[in-house]
């Protein structure tokens, strides 16, 4: 570890990977399907479910292409802890069921991990860093 750079910011870079891997596939999951996207909206009854359909595709694609190469990092890690963490009072809050509470505790570990980057920046192998913003 020491004074090398690279060791950090490869870490950086593999949990910016990690975390977006999750937003990722469930992006593009609810591409596949937006109908059964919807319903499952619907059925924890938020209101305007499209509209919900339609920012969780935005948050999740697009917040995740951004961790991926490192660009806007900190605003893309923002909207991604407030809807993660949405996600967790929207979806998960039936502390009955201990599935849901693990999902629940998920969401909130998650949250921790972009709050994070919102902190301390993408790392040295990032957009960021070559644009002097990391």
């Amino acid at each position: 570890m020491g004074n090398n750079p690279v060791f950090p910011s490869s870490l950086a870079l593999l949990g910016r990977l990690l975390l977006a891997a999750i937003f990722i596939t469930s992006g593009v999951e609810k591409l596949a399907d937006p109908s059964g996207t919807v319903a499952y909206i619907a059925s924890a009854n938020l209101p305007l479910p499209w509209a919900g359909y339609a920012i969780a595709v935005v948050v999740e694609l697009g917040g995740s292409i951004l961790l991926v190469v490192g660009y806007l990092t900190r605003p893309a890690a923002l909207a991604l802890a407030i809807f993660t963490l949405a996600s967790a009072l929207g979806f998960h809050m039936h502390f009955a069921d201990q599935n849901q509470t693990i999902h629940f505790m998920k969401n909130l570990a998650i949250t921790g991990g972009f709050l994070q980057i919102v902190a301390f920046g993408a790392g040295g192998f990032s957009l960021d860093a070559r644009a002097g913003w990391a």
